[in-house]
């Protein structure tokens, strides 16, 4: 299905992207679906590694274990095919607004937006908050293109998700509006 809108979700690990994608999906049940650019990269680097692919889909200790390995993997598909896991992600996709909840390259960002009408939207949460949520820096990773290639891009819309339940009510219902907007 062609979406009539894409939503395409950045920031930082621990900034909490899915947690606003899913509270976002639940206030557009009947027109929006989730679309994850991991998912694709993790059920294949699963496969070929022989590793358990639903535990890298969790936040858990088990798929930090991988994400140094995972990232340089995915890294080298890219270069062959910047829009690889983007066109395989798509697939499944059943809805006419389209939230993507982890894009992390520009080349992400470009394949949308070179075949759909979108809108990016940057979750930030604070370097307290991040830790509060069980993040810590890590090299090779925190430092990576997966988690810096986006930081200077200028996202149309900021979601702040710092743990104030208002303002982030009032950024969904923004996100609501526009998506609604959009689709009529």
């Amino acid at each position: 299905m062609t979406p009539q809108t894409v939503f395409l979700f950045c920031g930082k690990r621990k900034s909490g992207k899915d947690y606003v994608v899913n509270r976002l999906q639940q206030l557009l049940p009947d027109t929006s679906c989730i679309v994850r650019l991991s998912g694709p990269l993790k059920e294949q680097y699963a496969k070929e590694h022989k590793l358990n692919y639903e535990r890298l889909l969790d936040s858990s200790q088990y798929k930090e274990e991988h994400r140094k390995n995972m990232i340089t993997w995915g890294e080298s598909i890219r270069e062959r095919d910047p829009g690889y896991f983007c066109s395989l992600a798509i697939q499944k996709a059943d809805k006419p607004v389209w939230l993507v909840s982890d894009c992390r390259r520009p080349t992400d960002i470009e394949y949308f937006k070179t075949h759909y009408k979108c809108v990016s939207i940057r979750v930030y949460a604070s370097e307290e908050v991040r830790k509060q949520r069980g993040w810590e820096f890590t090299k090779g990773v925190d430092d990576a293109p997966s988690e810096c290639a986006l930081d200077p891009y200028a996202c149309d819309i900021h979601v702040t998700n710092n743990g104030d339940e208002e303002i982030l009510r009032k950024d969904l219902q923004r996100l609501t509006q526009i998506a609604q907007n959009m689709t009529i």
